[in-house]
């Protein structure tokens, strides 16, 4: 997928900002290294399984595992998992950077895959057995939360510009908004769990949302209503406590001035 923004910029690829190259980079590595020690030196699965999502382990304590997750790809058959995760990532994440910033955009990832991920923990303790096996599995990982939120949060943004999913079918932000729920309902109808898990990419669209789905978001929106209120309350409650103290003084004005009836003014009894 690539973001069309003019004739000029269509014959060639759009170059990542800071933020991303670092995201990407970093993802790489972490696959490498893990798929060189596996497959090349020896180590365990266990290495790579000790950094998945599991809920036992979370309850257990192990709370980086709400966040590691993000990090770990399929180290071994394959490239097909850390290739999806990189591509979907380069091709909306830069439109977002250069929209939002650095520090927002950075922002943005790290929440949207971990509250998807927390979403799917809780779900994991809570859903029936016959939901559980088909929506959480039993260890995930992976960026493609990240990826879903992404997508929803281009889409609600750029609501006039098109992509070209694949690279060459083109396709507006609605379309792709579409595209993207509906791939995801039907790999559920389908029964193929993934890696990351049912109940994740979907929150991970939620969380694009509720992150991304304008400038301010939904959520500092409503973080910013809360703040009003809680500061329209603070105001009537100063303003309460100036009342009361003010009754509780016994203080009140006297009207100033002299009538008709005061000495003439050349009695100077008052003037003290």
């Amino acid at each position: 997928m690539r973001s069309d923004y003019g004739p000029s910029e269509q014959l060639g690829l759009a170059k990542p900002g800071p933020a991303l190259k670092g995201v990407l980079v970093t993802l790489f590595v972490i696959w490498v290294v893990f798929a060189l020690a596996i497959n090349w030196g020896g180590a365990s699965e266990q290495l790579f399984l000790l950094f998945v999502g599991n809920p036992e382990a979370i309850l257990d304590g192990q709370l980086w595992r709400l966040v590691t997750p993000l990090f770990m790809h399929l180290p071994t058959g394959g490239i097909g998992h850390i290739l999806m995760t990189l591509l979907g990532l380069y091709f909306l994440g830069h439109s977002l950077e250069e929209t939002w910033g650095a520090r927002r955009f950075l922002s943005f990832l790290f929440w949207s895959g971990v509250l998807a991920y927390f979403v799917q923990f809780l779900a994991a303790l809570m859903l029936p057995v016959y939901f559980r096996e088909r929506l959480v599995p039993s260890e995930w990982f992976g960026a493609m939360p990240i990826v879903d939120a992404i997508a929803i949060a281009w889409a609600l943004s750029f609501r006039g510009r098109t992509i070209r999913l694949f690279f060459v079918l083109p396709i507006s932000a609605r379309g792709l908004l579409l595209f993207v729920i509906g791939m995801n309902v039907l790999m559920v109808i389908a029964g193929a769990l993934n890696f990351a898990g049912h109940v994740a990419l979907f929150a991970g669209m939620g969380a694009g949302w509720l992150f991304g789905g304008g400038t301010p978001s939904p959520a500092r929106r409503l973080l910013l209503g809360l703040r009003l209120k809680r500061l329209q309350a603070e105001h009537e409650r100063l303003e309460l406590q100036r009342k009361n103290r003010l009754k509780r003084s016994n203080l009140r004005v006297i009207d100033g001035g002299r009538s008709k009836e005061d000495s003439s003014p050349d009695d100077k009894t008052w003037l003290n």
